[in-house]
């Protein structure tokens, strides 16, 4: 199986960034409400504060070009960059991903050494398929801030995405040594990990990162997987379970626990699992089929 690695997006906060000397109050207080409300799930009125603190912090006009007649937006002041990528990751997180290119655009263009609009835009280029576009502006990121954590996050996933190993690998070694405090790298390097058939370093960096974030459910999953892989399937079923309290749409875990309670005797308890499966996943009908014969085939063999 192939696991696609999370992708971080970043909001700018106020203080960041050029001062506020010149960003009218009502700008800044729209703006304010819109992380407030990005903060309670409130995307659609955090849409509607962003773009009301963009308009208040810029100067609409128009211009004639040869061709056509185009809006074109004359800045007050970096601020509204700010807010058009905070817009942005709303949209993002509405899964409007050619919205949140757009104002990720014209963030850019309106502070081009912006790297978090940047680091955005490529989690919006990853969702829609593009991923060369993706490691351009990652990058791009990078090159403008070589401590941006999140910028090795990314890229390691997006190269594990490209079939990179050696250089995910390398991106995540980076980002630990720049915050060794965060889970995610450890996470995301376990998943690599598991790709290149270390289970043991995959188990060791999924346990470092569940002392960092103990209710990741998806670094249970990921280390209860290397242990079913190192044949430890008591313990990967004690891990898929523990994933599931925490997150029980997690489809590979009823797969993988099913597959193990097969392998160990227990044929009511796994069918059960492949139910919710399927329920979640009905086209790994296939491979489950032929996944849980084989497992069938391994318990026999222990039987005689």
């Amino acid at each position: 199986m192939r696991y696609s690695l999370l992708f971080a997006v970043v909001a700018v906060l106020l203080g960041q960034g050029p001062g506020l000397a010149q960003t009218p109050n009502n700008a800044v207080s729209r703006y304010q409400d819109g992380a407030r409300k990005v903060g309670k799930g409130d995307l659609d009125g955090a849409i509607e504060d962003y773009s009301r603190a963009i308009v208040l912090s810029s100067r609409l006009s128009k211009i004639k070009s040869e061709s056509n007649e185009a809006d074109k937006v004359t800045v007050i002041d970096p601020f509204t960059a700010n807010a058009y990528t905070n817009r942005g990751v709303a949209h993002y997180r509405k899964g409007e991903y050619e919205a949140a290119i757009a104002d990720f655009n014209s963030a850019i263009r309106i502070r081009p050494a912006l790297e978090v609009a940047y680091l955005n835009r490529a989690a919006a280029r990853r969702e829609l398929g593009d991923l060369t576009g993706a490691l351009t502006d990652v990058d791009k990121a990078i090159a403008i801030n070589p401590r941006l954590f999140e910028g090795y996050n990314n890229r390691g996933a997006l190269r594990h995405d490209l079939g990179d190993v050696t250089g995910a690998l390398s991106d995540f070694d980076t980002a630990i040594k720049l915050n060794s405090h965060k889970a995610e790298p450890f996470y995301l390097r376990g998943y690599v990990r598991i790709a290149t058939k270390d289970f043991p370093g995959a188990v060791e960096d999924f346990t470092r990162a569940l002392k960092l974030s103990p209710d990741m459910a998806l670094a249970y999953q990921g280390r209860a997987t290397a242990l079913m892989s190192q044949g430890k399937l008591q313990e990967s079923i004690v891990d898929f379970t523990a994933a599931l309290q925490r997150n029980p749409d997690i489809a590979w875990a009823y797969f993988n626990r099913g597959l193990a309670l097969l392998v160990l005797g227990q044929e009511a308890k796994g069918e059960e699992d492949f139910k919710r499966c399927l329920a979640l996943r009905p086209e790994l009908k296939e491979d489950l089929e032929r996944r849980a014969k084989l497992a069938r085939e391994i318990r026999q063999s222990k039987l005689k």
